[in-house]
């Protein structure tokens, strides 16, 4: 639900009656993961997706249905290769999708409200709902202070409950977990589905050039929250930079020194200047990043990387710089070059070859690695 909170929060602000289907669970090579959500409102418009195209039809109908009834329900999804008329997925792997109707003024829309509302202005939360309970309820949780809201059952239920939730909210993602009606892990238990929404991670592009005009487009496009930091005033601007959430005049290094920045965070390096590269990277390549690149031809490479070794950085540390930075597509134009960098990023995000699937018999589906953007 999580994933399309913008869009939901305006429907809930308006007192709009909808259904939401949520992907609570996948088995083998399927296109959206835990998490993905497709609405549908009492006037029939639809807001998000669950497969890519390949069960939208039946679970609107089910969306549709929930609406009439108000019931939820649990269905699966999968390939039946005996039946070519079943509604299934076509890559042969299949998902788990709850469906809820959501009324305003019913049991939990107002919690539900206050956690979309959270998530489309990109605060860290969690929302959780019981798969094997009554329809509506739901527990609202953020990093601190006590949950909101209710799951209709135990106190203590709800207590464990938040206390998984703030353990999922460190990484983002999706997930269902089973605990018990008292909150143990023991006795009658209850299925629940914790969905989280975390801040968009970071992307900070070093160097005002052509090419990081490019890079803070695609990066963007891809859900980052994109910086762009030079030392040089005249070049950074926020006209030459638009698509940028910010542009820093500063020298790199001691912007990076005065940034807080967890795993998922990105660190382009296209400054290409031993002044700016060096002690920049000397703090970079130390920090807990997802990733840090640099550009530059193979020969500025060793030279950088003789100068990081005089300033003490190991051969681990130094084992973590993508130089030159990007994948190999040939890419000539700055927007090339971005695709080129962007599809390294994603790559070391999901554990990703850089090889054409062509020929391949890799799963075209993986599970997602530190950059998990959890929606």
């Amino acid at each position: 639900m999580l994933d399309i909170a913008p869009e939901l929060s305006r429907w809930c602000a308006r007192g709009r009656d909808f259904a939401v289907a949520t992907v609570v669970a996948v088995d083998g090579s399927t296109p959206r993961r835990p998490g993905a959500t497709l609405a549908v409102d009492a006037d029939g418009t639809a807001a998000g997706s669950v497969s890519g195209g390949c069960v939208e039809a039946a679970v609107y109908e089910l969306c549709r249905q929930a609406l009439a009834t108000g019931e939820s329900v649990l269905e699966r999804f999968g390939y039946d290769e005996d039946d070519p008329f079943a509604v299934g997925l076509s890559c042969g792997g299949a998902i788990d999708v709850l469906v809820t109707p959501v009324r305003a003024g019913a049991p939990g829309a107002t919690t539900l409200a206050a956690a979309l509302t959270a998530a489309a202005g990109g605060e860290a939360v969690a929302l959780v709902r019981a798969l094997d309970g009554p329809a509506g309820h739901a527990l609202l949780v953020r990093p601190d202070g006590p949950p909101t809201g209710s799951l209709g059952g135990d106190g203590r239920l709800e207590d464990a409950a938040a206390v998984r939730a703030r353990a999922m909210l460190a990484s983002g993602g999706t997930s269902t977990v089973r605990v018990g009606d008292d909150g143990s892990r023991y006795g009658p238990a209850r299925t629940l589905l914790i969905e989280t929404a975390v801040p968009p991670p970071r992307m900070i592009v070093f160097g005002a050039v052509d090419f990081a005009a490019a890079l803070a487009g695609v990066g963007a496009f891809l859900g980052h929250r994109v910086t762009v930091c030079d030392a040089r005033a005249v070049f950074a601007t926020k006209e030459r930079f638009p698509q940028a959430d910010e542009v820093v005049v500063d020298w790199p290094h001691r912007y990076l020194d005065s940034q807080r920045l967890d795993e998922r965070a990105v660190l382009c390096v296209l400054t290409h200047d031993a002044r700016f590269d060096v002690p920049l990277l000397e703090r970079a390549l130390r920090l807990p990043v997802a990733y840090v690149g640099a550009m530059g031809s193979h020969r500025t490479h060793h030279e950088r990387l003789r100068r990081l070794r005089a300033a003490g950085l190991t051969e681990a540390e130094l084992a973590r710089l993508r130089s030159p930075i990007g994948l190999d597509l040939g890419a000539r134009t700055p927007e090339e070059t971005a695709l080129s960098i962007a599809s390294e990023i994603v790559a070391a995000r999901h554990g990703g070859t850089g090889q054409p699937l062509t020929g391949t018999g890799a799963p075209i589906h993986r599970e997602g690695a530190a950059l998990c953007h959890g929606r």
